[in-house]
């Protein structure tokens, strides 16, 4: 078979979404299946590749990390014409997704999309919440031609058919348990940071709003006066909050900024615990990476989230958006190490059964499936 992804988001940019469909495209490579990218232009992007094609584009405001493509429908048009795809995968409901969707409808392709980000969700953290119903309209409308939408967890399923969505399929992720593992754990954090305390509590994801970044640092107000002393927090990522949290920054926080490859799973597999407050997520990669490096996690009964988290054997899960209970939880884990050995060794056996590669072949027999089915109505 032969595969046109169309998607706004793509490496060098980062992000759960380019790094997920990057590692897709490595399978397709690995599966030696002939594969098409549409995406956009960045100014950090790798030389050309000659089954990636790349269009100008600017940030969208919501999320600058994902950015709206001007891409040129006849250019698109004769690459695809030569090309010939079986399927057409739209992974994002933006200009290059509404490209591939007219694409495939005007030439009468097979057509799946995957569901990656819960948009509506970040509408009440900047104050557009009045837009979700026409959002939830036109995203019910870009999916109508789809054989297959893919969401990456049954609670992402949940809210989708909830919306009026049908022929939801699962499209989970995996973790690379060899690049993050517990023996990754160095004393190079410390040392690199000047880290006295005996507890290293970690975050590691975008620094905006949506994360409920505010929620975390409510909570770590309200840790007993004891307790704060022997905790420094270490916070990976970027993000349009990360100066503003750099200004609340205390002798206890550190703000590594961007980390990825093997100084992300050092710092990983050298902190004691993992908090994770955001509840606006569809499935929750970092939590998994945590995993597979053998930490404990504190969560929110939110989202894929709650769905890596098992509570009370590889983490807690607290109430969304609620200090008081993420503080308790980690008063909790920290008073109890023998407990946070035991749920970090609980975290990588769950992570060891999270395979990278017999997801995507899932994936692949579902692309089948959907070109058979389309040919099999044309008959």
């Amino acid at each position: 078979m032969r595969i046109s992804l169309f998607t706004d988001t793509f490496p060098p940019q980062v992000n759960g979404v380019s790094l997920t469909l990057e590692r897709l495209v490595h399978h397709l490579e690995h599966r030696r299946i002939p594969h098409l990218v549409l995406a956009p232009e960045t100014e950090e992007q790798d030389l050309f590749s000659s089954n990636i094609l790349r269009f100008s584009s600017f940030p969208f405001f919501l999320y600058p990390e994902c950015r709206i493509a001007l891409p040129n429908y006849f250019s698109i048009r004769n690459h695809l014409q030569q090309f010939k795809p079986d399927l057409i995968h739209v992974a994002t409901p933006f200009n290059m997704g509404l490209i591939g969707r007219y694409y495939g409808k005007k030439y009468h392709i097979p057509m799946v999309a995957s569901y990656h980000t819960h948009f509506d969700r970040y509408l009440d953290y900047y104050r557009l919440n009045f837009t979700s119903h026409l959002i939830w309209h036109y995203m019910r409308w870009f999916h109508e031609p789809c054989i297959r939408i893919f969401a990456p967890s049954q609670d992402t399923k949940s809210d989708l058919m909830n919306q009026g969505f049908s022929h939801i399929g699962i499209w989970s992720r995996g973790v690379d348990c060899n690049l993050f593992h517990p023996n990754k754990k160095s004393g190079k954090l410390r040392e690199k940071y000047q880290i006295r305390e005996p507890f290293i509590l970690l975050y590691v994801g975008r620094m905006a709003p949506e994360k409920d970044l505010d929620v975390l640092l409510e909570a770590v107000k309200k840790l007993p006066g004891h307790l704060s002393k022997l905790i420094h927090w270490v916070f990976v990522g970027e993000g349009p909050l990360l100066e503003e949290m750099r200004g609340k920054k205390t002798d206890h926080m550190t703000f590594t900024g961007y980390l990825n490859g093997e100084p992300l799973a050092e710092v990983y597999a050298s902190a004691d615990l993992f908090v994770f407050p955001s509840s606006t997520e569809t499935f929750g990669n970092v939590v998994l990476e945590a995993a597979a490096s053998g930490l404990p996690a504190i969560g929110v009964r939110s989202g894929g989230v709650k769905e890596i988290i098992r509570h009370g054997e590889t983490g807690l899960l607290c109430k969304p958006r609620d200090s008081d209970y993420l503080a308790q939880a980690i008063e909790q884990l920290l008073s109890d190490p023998a407990q946070l050995q035991t749920m970090g060794k609980a975290a990588r056996r769950y992570a060891l059964n999270q395979s990278w590669e017999n997801i995507f072949d899932r994936l692949l027999a579902e692309y089948e499936q959907a070109i058979y089915s389309r040919q099999t109505i044309s008959v």
